[in-house]
């Protein structure tokens, strides 16, 4: 386990802007930074921490964690599918196919569960028992697991992805019937393969998203991040079962304290200048992400080498472009 000490140290070297690299077709995200190479995109996951819409912090070693944890799930999971890894060149860039991208987000859910307004668990506790076409059976608890995991789909939106059935999907001419037939098979064995692994390693996956494409042949790869801290809710799952049936809270490692700080410190939706994260928080934040990883992968962690994360990019995509 990398120490808080390393971590520290590390505060005032996080990868968070790569503009720098001169290279063509740029897009920033909120953590992650792409380019158009021409023959591949490359997408570079920066140390930034985003939440309510914008960005807090940044984190040591986030970046790495992320686009590791996904390499090693789109390794782990391409006898499902094919995926869009041509090469990991740096410890936070992947080197990707280009590909049509499906306009939607496939979350699927083993749990009920969630406190904003949106989650599963918040509209089943106001009395709705149909999610996104999936009807649920009365008298079930938060963070109840749920017979079968449920697909709970929505349409990708720059502002704020809308919840969706399959119905409106294949209606709104997002996706064809057989598209959407074949998209739930794949990430529905992606999140059983993942539940799997992740138990295997003292973990539950609660829920994920995922997004697909189709590359030149048409057919379906699996794109962007997968299973990542970022991307999915893990809990511990040693003390699930006992946690459950006294109605608390099931253990995890998250973000959440670091958003609760900012909640209780500023405005975070509206405010034009956020208060600067206090460093313990951050390295507390990049401890949890870097156990996250070697749970979730059952590896130790190894900090990318080198001082300065762009010089080091830059090297590493020296013939890539």
């Amino acid at each position: 386990m990398v120490s808080k000490d390393t971590i520290r140290r590390k505060l005032s070297s996080c990868l968070t802007d790569t503009s720098s690299l001169n290279l063509p077709g740029g897009k920033r995200g909120k953590v992650r930074d792409s380019y158009d190479l021409g023959d591949g995109i490359l997408l570079i996951t920066t140390d930034r921490q985003s939440a309510f819409d914008r960005v807090l912090t940044s984190v040591p070693f986030k970046g790495q964690v992320l686009n590791q944890v996904s390499a090693f799930w789109f390794e782990n999971t391409l006898d499902i599918v094919p995926n869009h890894v041509i090469s990991i060149p740096d410890p936070n860039a992947t080197l990707a196919v280009k590909c049509e991208v499906f306009p939607v987000e496939f979350i699927v859910r083993g749990y009920l569960t969630g406190s904003t307004s949106t989650s599963a668990w918040t509209i089943y506790n106001s009395g709705s028992r149909n999610i996104c076409g999936n009807e649920l059976p009365d008298g079930m608890v938060k963070n109840q697991k749920f017979p079968e995991p449920i697909i709970t789909p929505t349409t990708k939106s720059e502002v704020h992805d809308e919840s969706v059935t399959p119905e409106e999907i294949i209606t709104q001419g997002l996706m064809t019937a057989e598209e959407w037939e074949m998209a739930s098979d794949i990430v529905m064995k992606l999140f059983r393969r993942g539940v799997k692994i992740a138990a295997e390693n003292g973990l539950i996956l609660v829920d994920t998203k995922y997004e697909l494409g189709k590359d030149e042949n048409g057919d379906i790869i699996l794109i962007d991040e997968i299973h990542t801290p970022d991307s999915s809710r893990y809990w511990i799952s040693g003390s699930y079962d006992e946690r459950f049936q006294s109605s608390q809270e099931p253990e995890n490692i998250d973000k959440e304290f670091l958003r609760l700080w900012f909640r209780d410190n500023c405005d975070p939706y509206n405010d034009e200048e956020l208060p600067a994260a206090p460093d313990d928080l951050v390295v507390e934040l990049s401890s949890r992400y870097i156990k996250l990883y070697e749970m979730i992968t059952g590896k130790d962690f190894e900090p990318a080498p080198g001082g300065d994360p762009v010089e080091r990019l830059r090297e590493n995509l020296k013939g890539i472009y």
